[in-house]
């Protein structure tokens, strides 16, 4: 009678002891899901379109044969602002600083070695807008209005100021290419930088798609590979 006992409570005792592996074993699975949840959020939260300047992105890219072709707005964040920053001023306080104007005419000849013969510019109406485009190109062409050209209609404004078979490079406000950038898809991307270039093609429907962004400081190493 006794060995009957025993071999019940064995028999008894193995599901208990699964049981309370698995119920041991939930809460490091519930953890281990919270951490992928939020590495996940984390990633799409901070979604920004692709760094073009990153090894030779810019070369196997799209951008190239779309910038030959003149179907691409390129929307650049202006230079270095006075107001927001302790280096000499160029000017007024709204416009640029004596570096940022330097930046601009940098930019400017990264633009130029793209080759800018199938390309018109166009800038926003503030000072440091007006500067950085002058810096860059040489020229003075702003929007007739006094508003910068931003918010949900942005698209629609830009391809008014865009010749078919002609690139249209606009310098703008790091909120304007912001609001551009929700419309594409973007609504969490990274703050865009002083100069920064976001480039998009404008297709045949007259839709957009983002092809990425060309920071300053990543010029040099994408004209390299060209």
């Amino acid at each position: 009678m006794p060995m009957v006992n025993e071999v019940v409570d064995l028999t008894l005792t193995k599901p208990r002891l699964r049981r309370a592996f698995i119920k041991r074993l939930r809460p490091l699975w519930l953890g281990i899901l919270v951490i992928g949840l939020l590495c996940a959020g984390s990633l799409l939260w901070h979604a920004s379109p692709r760094d073009l300047g990153v090894g030779n992105r810019l070369l196997t890219s799209q951008v190239l044969p779309l910038w030959r072709d003149g179907d691409l707005i390129v929307l650049v964040r202006h230079e270095e602002r006075c107001d927001r920053s302790t280096n000499p001023c160029l000017g007024p306080m709204e416009g640029l600083t004596a570096s940022g104007s330097q930046q601009a005419e940098t930019l400017g000849r990264a633009f130029k070695t793209l080759g800018m013969e199938g390309s018109d510019v166009l800038a926003s109406p503030a000072i440091r807008t007006a500067q950085t485009l002058r810096f860059m190109f040489g020229k003075n062409e702003l929007t007739s209005g006094q508003q910068a050209v931003c918010g949900a209609a942005m698209g629609e404004e830009l391809l008014s100021h865009k010749t078919p078979g002609r690139n249209l490079v606009f310098v703008t406000h790091s909120g304007c290419i912001a609001d551009f950038e929700s419309t594409l898809g973007f609504p969490h991307a990274t703050f865009p930088q002083y100069g920064s270039a976001l480039f998009v093609q404008v297709l045949p429907n007259g839709k957009f798609k983002a092809l990425g962004i060309v920071n300053n400081s990543d010029w040099p190493t994408a004209l390299k590979q060209l």
